[in-house]
């Protein structure tokens, strides 16, 4: 691995694992579903006028659309909305460490619903990841977390992972930032619904962190990742870019500790270097198959 794919790994780890911490800013101010149903109009807008511009058209194949469709709903509206609405009672690094178990799931949902084979590192590593879980939700759950929001966070995280085993194709075909774009305002569409039935109040608590947390999640999780994404993947391949998403953790809490002064316990801070290394394992012990294109794990960040 070259040193500019590295630091394209590292920026996309960083980037999505930030975003916790800018939707729990968000969230303090603003109705959730109404705010990310705008960021998404936003980078559905964006994403869609770019690629325009780049030539790509919205003439996709009935897989693609399939995708878009999914993801959309699943991914955008379930997952991300579920977050947001946590994240009023749930701390971002929290947030963050449920959200990093997708690649565990989606291994162990393989193994046992799909029947793919798992060797001997990646079970090893299903075994330490969901340790490391264990470890941190005994801590929390007696430190008095919120319950409620930590069901609607592993709710999403299995809404994500469905789509994912779902859809292995979405960026098949070209015309990928014009399907992010559209899986965007898919999942705009479905938020807008769900802040109206709902009946989340229109109020919004204006302060430069609230506009300055609502532009950076528009723009660098929304769009910015993206890009890094699919440049990283055309450089080194599906799964060997995967095996940054071990740094998600690290970077969710400790960003999460600096900007919102959040702390971390002895058992969280173990809980998370286990969880790093058993998503690690799960992630080497692909790379002996073939590298090929899956769908896009983008927006698993807020």
């Amino acid at each position: 691995m070259d040193l500019r794919a590295l630091a394209m790994g590292l920026a996309f780890a960083f980037i999505w694992a930030s975003a916790f911490t800018s939707a729990r800013i968000i969230v303090a101010d603003a109705p959730p579903l109404g705010a990310l149903a705008l960021r998404f109009l936003l980078s559905g807008l964006l994403g869609v006028g770019i690629a325009l511009a780049l030539g790509q058209s919205w003439r996709l194949t009935r897989e693609q659309w399939r995708a878009t469709l999914i993801f959309g709903i699943s991914q955008n509206a379930l997952y991300l909305g579920l977050n947001f609405v946590a994240m009023q009672t749930l701390e971002a690094s929290m947030a963050a460490i449920i959200a990093s178990t997708m690649p565990l799931l989606v291994a162990l949902f393989g193994w046992l619903v799909l029947r793919e084979k798992v060797r001997p590192l990646g079970t090893l590593g299903l075994v330490i990841g969901f340790a490391g879980v264990a470890i941190i939700m005994g801590s929390r759950i007696t430190g008095g977390v919120d319950l409620y929001g930590l069901m609607l966070c592993v709710g999403g995280v299995f809404a994500l992972t469905t789509a994912t085993l779902a859809v292995r194709s979405a960026s098949s075909g070209g015309n990928v930032l014009m399907i992010v774009g559209l899986q965007m305002l898919v999942g705009a569409a479905a938020l807008a619904v769900a802040s109206v039935v709902a009946g989340e109040s229109p109020e919004v608590r204006w302060s430069w962190p609230l506009i300055l947390a609502f532009a950076y999640t528009t723009i660098f999780p929304g769009l910015v990742a993206t890009l890094i994404w699919f440049l990283l993947v055309r450089r080194i391949g599906a799964v060997r870019a995967a095996t940054f998403h071990f740094l998600s953790p690290f970077f969710g809490v400790s960003i999460a500790a600096l900007l919102l002064g959040e702390t971390l316990g002895p058992l969280d801070v173990a809980g998370v270097g286990v969880i790093m290394a058993g998503i690690l394992a799960v992630q080497l012990s692909k790379q002996v198959r073939p590298a090929a294109q899956t769908a896009h794990p983008r927006d698993r960040s807020p």
